[in-house]
């Protein structure tokens, strides 16, 4: 509890022994009225002398109608008509409701506020000559150097130099597993440094810092209300006058119209039902029930990792029904590995790899680069002579005076080598040795472990459809599709496509449903911009961190269906909430306007105080239940509605030893038509990988007349289907812009 709310409760209870003690006094003794109402002022100003005081300010400020306002006419029109003991039951009763209601407040905000606790007060700079000096880490520039002392908090973004430490991410992360960082490593502000000295060099100001862009999204998402909380400050709004004005006319036009029947007016009764009746509809549960839900749901949230930008974005989450995600660095890594080493019977991996690499060794390419990492040693120049790089077909040397080729089935070809027929679910370089064929190497970007978690997590979750969007070429996103179980993809797209695409799926997807689109990079900033939802991975680019909605800090994509339980939850317990709220009003407020008095049944001030004070806590208690919600678990997701997609496979395809069999991917759904009336085939040189493939692809699918357009940079060619005749001239000029070399056009 903070200081406030033990103060209150001291009061609460100091005003409870107080009642307690006058009910006693006055039921053996009988006083003056005067006597009573000194003595019943005690314990009434005790607990509610801060409500009088807010209804005053309300009053003179112009903001009359507020429960503050129903409270104070509600007990003091109760003493007025000699009714203390209820008057200050009344206020007793309130009070015990709003501390409740202030405890579940500050307990759904506390993981918000931990989160504040990641602020750095400080940042040691040091200077040229190895003096530090303590600065505010808004006065240091990118490239100095700071050193960060065990148990200190990392006040920049930037790169270790010296030292090794393990760092607490828990307060960014959720994460509280350790992480452990060495020289080279990229640090975040706000993590702890739990062991070691470090000295980091900045590559960020503080403004543009982790934890400022976090912070900063913490403390405007309230700003960003959910229709659900709009539409209920407005109707509060009116709600409370009317009650008011409702309260004045039970007051006095039943007796008016009683004294024009000729019967007795009974203005006392009329008026001590009109405040029961303010009592009872004061509308603190039906204010309270949605802000503190989400209050949980953000709290909850963040505490995860899962950073929402508000509490409209979290109630757009609920009713997610299409999740689209980038590839390349969303479900894949975005960097090229070496996934299989299939060498020729009676070869070894090891020696294949290391000939590919020292062939490679000069070169930058991606695809080295890849070898070169998979060998996984410093490369010796010196054993490496007669490089000659083929430009569309791979590269030639000499190793240890022995010749080696490694590149495509094109270069194998000039070789008067064959290959074996590889499914292409990625880049191949054969490699041949001392003139003949020594195997395979599949390069492929690799998926990331959680990926088809996600997948799986969003169906359970109950999401309708998944889909991928890229710019690869389409066997690449082909199989990367089947081995996620992804529902749909489009291949071959720029930047500008995805948006494109995006607006195609909003206009099929169905009325109620909403559409996310997960992202990581700059090129997806337009994306995410354009979904009705935008879902960014945390380590992705700053644009994209700015453009998205919902952050996932872990940048972990199983926290994307946890994001949509999480938001469902939030949603099904103020849809709880509201309920509850507007049935006991429903059923109340008749009571105490005397609805139900024919059949013996009132209502006096004090039960209506406790009974409206009941109302807050079930309300406060079902949202404090968020809390202990899970949202990483799927024991709450509803049963699948329908399967998943029967996926059936081809036969096995051995590598040349047998030992590494690989299977052709999956059939999926895909954009592509097939059968057109008129195909041409274009030889072209130049195409190295699938990026290259897409490139091709898009520029010649850009043509009028191309219907279809299937590259192949294994065997040099683009095979493009057309709906009506095109030149061979367009044809050629369109790839040779993209700075590809046309050898040929075959009808």
């Amino acid at each position: 509890m903070t200081k406030k709310q033990k103060k209150t409760l001291k009061r609460i209870i100091a005003a409870a022994v107080l009642t307690v003690l006058l009910a006693l006094l006055f039921h053996f003794v009988e006083l003056p009225w005067f006597v009573q109402l000194v003595l019943w002022l005690v314990p009434y100003l005790v607990i509610g002398h801060d409500v009088l005081r807010k209804a005053f300010m309300g009053i003179k400020n112009g903001e009359v109608f507020d429960e503050n306002f129903l409270m104070a006419v509600a007990t003091v029109g109760a003493i007025g008509c000699g009714e203390y003991a209820e008057g200050v039951a009344v206020m007793l009763f309130y009070q015990i409701g709003e501390l409740f209601q202030s405890y579940a407040v500050g307990k759904s905000r506390s993981s918000i506020t931990a989160l504040m606790d990641i602020r750095p007060d400080s940042a040691n700079l040091e200077a040229g000559d190895g003096s530090v000096s303590v600065v505010d880490p808004d006065d240091v520039p990118i490239g100095a150097t700071i050193v960060v002392k065990p148990g200190e908090k990392i006040p920049l973004d930037g790169v270790v130099l010296t030292g090794e430490s393990t760092l607490n991410t828990a307060a960014l992360t959720g994460e509280s597993r350790p992480r452990t960082v060495r020289p080279g490593d990229e640090v975040i502000s706000g993590c702890v440094n739990m062991t070691g000295l470090l000295k980091v060099r900045t590559t960020k100001e503080f403004g543009e810092s982790t934890v400022s862009k976090i912070l900063d999204l913490v403390e405007n998402s309230s700003m960003k209300k959910a229709r659900t909380e709009n539409f209920i400050t407005r109707f509060a709004r009116v709600y409370t006058p009317a009650v008011c004005y409702g309260a004045l006319a039970l007051a006095f036009v039943p007796p008016i119209v009683l004294l024009l029947m000729g019967q007795p007016a009974r203005f006392g009764d009329w008026v001590y039902r009109a405040l029961t009746f303010l009592v009872i509809s004061c509308p603190c549960a039906l204010v309270i029930s949605i802000p503190l839900s989400f209050f949980g749901g953000i709290g909850g949230a963040s505490a995860c990792g899962i950073l929402v930008k508000g509490s409209t974005y979290l109630e757009e989450l609920a009713n997610t029904g299409v999740v689209v995600f980038d590839k390349t660095g969303t479900l894949t890594q975005g960097t090229f590995k070496v996934t299989k080493i299939c060498p020729v019977e009676g070869g070894a991996e090891e020696a294949l790899v290391e000939a590919a690499a020292l062939a490679e060794s000069w070169s930058k390419h991606p695809i080295s680069l890849s070898i070169k990492a998979a060998y996984g040693r410093d490369i010796d120049a010196a054993r490496v002579t007669d490089v000659e790089e083929l430009g569309g077909h791979g590269v030639t040397a000499k190793v240890d005076g022995r010749p080696v080729a490694a590149g495509n089935a094109r270069l194998m070809e000039k070789l008067g080598l064959s290959v074996p027929d590889v499914p292409q679910t990625g880049t191949i370089v054969h490699v041949a040795i001392d003139g003949k064929y020594a195997g395979y190497l599949l390069i492929a970007d690799v998926v990331k472990p959680h990926s088809a978690q996600a997948i799986k997590g969003l169906k359970q979750a109950g999401v309708r459809k998944t889909v991928m969007l890229t710019g690869d070429a389409e066997p690449v996103a082909k199989a990367v599709s089947a081995e996620l179980g992804i529902d749909e993809y489009h291949a071959g797209l720029l930047p500008g496509d995805k948006v494109d695409q995006i607006e195609k799926l909003l206009a099929a997807k169905k009325p109620k449903e909403m559409l996310a689109f997960v992202g990581d990079g700059i090129n997806d900033a337009p994306a995410l911009t354009r979904a009705e939802t935008g879902i960014a991975i945390g380590a992705g680019a700053d644009v994209a961190l700015d453009a998205a909605d919902v952050v996932l800090v872990r940048s972990d994509l199983a926290d994307v269906p946890a994001a949509v339980r999480l938001s469902r939850a939030v949603v099904r317990n103020i849809h709880q909430n509201l309920f509850w709220a507007f049935f006991y009003n429903a059923i109340c407020i008749p009571l105490a306007a005397g609805v139900f008095t024919g059949f013996g049944i009132t209502l006096n001030p004090m039960i209506a105080s406790a009974a409206m004070s009941l109302s807050s806590v079930c309300v406060v208690t079902n949202a404090l239940r968020l809390n202990t919600f899970d949202p990483r678990s799927a024991a709450h997701d509803a049963p699948p509605k329908r399967k998943a997609p029967v996926r059936t496979s081809a036969p096995e395809i051995p590598c040349p030893t047998g030992s590494c069999p690989v299977q052709p991917a999956p059939e999926n759904k895909t954009t592509q038509t097939e059968g057109t009336a008129m195909k041409k085939t274009i030889h072209i040189e130049g195409m190295m990988c699938g990026h290259c493939e897409a490139t091709v692809k898009k520029a010649l699918e850009a043509l009028d007349g191309v219907q279809s357009a299937e590259v192949s940079h294994e065997k040099g060619t683009a095979v493009v289907s057309l709906t009506h005749d095109v030149a061979d001239a367009d044809l050629k000029t369109a790839v040779e812009a993209r700075d590809y070399t046309v050898t040929g056009i075959d009808a």
